[in-house]
């Protein structure tokens, strides 16, 4: 993080998560931030990997871009418990308050239409854990 505006930018989001999370310190928003980022890192693929690093702060970017694609998309609830399986102590409730926690500071971060794009590309769930309601197409 060498670009001085880059770094307020990390200092933005880890402060988002933080009051988000309403975590005690920003070092534990941070540890939580890289552990959530790191999960979705696997699952966001081709253009919206690449759109979505670079809206990122850079730290935040290498976090997301590091991660192999998973071979099989995890559902909402699986993703939520593979990063409780991150987190030391978490229960599937904590570690659902943290993906939330993280993903739904992204919106403002980012703009609404790239987040659009990343829920096309995951299964059926994850808007909630954007902050959005989950909307079904009328039959």
């Amino acid at each position: 993080m060498d670009n001085p505006r880059d770094t307020d930018r990390w200092a933005e989001l880890i402060d988002a998560v933080r009051e988000s999370g309403q975590y005690p310190t920003t070092a534990e928003a941070e540890r939580v931030t890289r552990i959530v980022l790191s999960a979705l890192g696997g699952h966001v693929t081709g253009d919206e990997r690449v759109d979505l690093a670079r809206a990122l702060p850079e730290e935040a970017a290498r976090v997301l871009a590091s991660q192999i694609p998973v071979t099989r998309p995890l559902t909402a609830p699986e993703f939520v418990d593979a990063v409780a399986a991150r987190i030391q102590g978490a229960t599937p409730a904590t570690a659902r308050w943290d993906v939330s926690s993280v993903l739904s500071v992204l919106p403002s971060l980012v703009g609404d239409d790239l987040v659009d794009s990343v829920l096309a590309q995951l299964p059926h769930g994850y808007a909630l854990l954007f902050g959005r309601a989950e909307l079904t197409p009328a039959a």
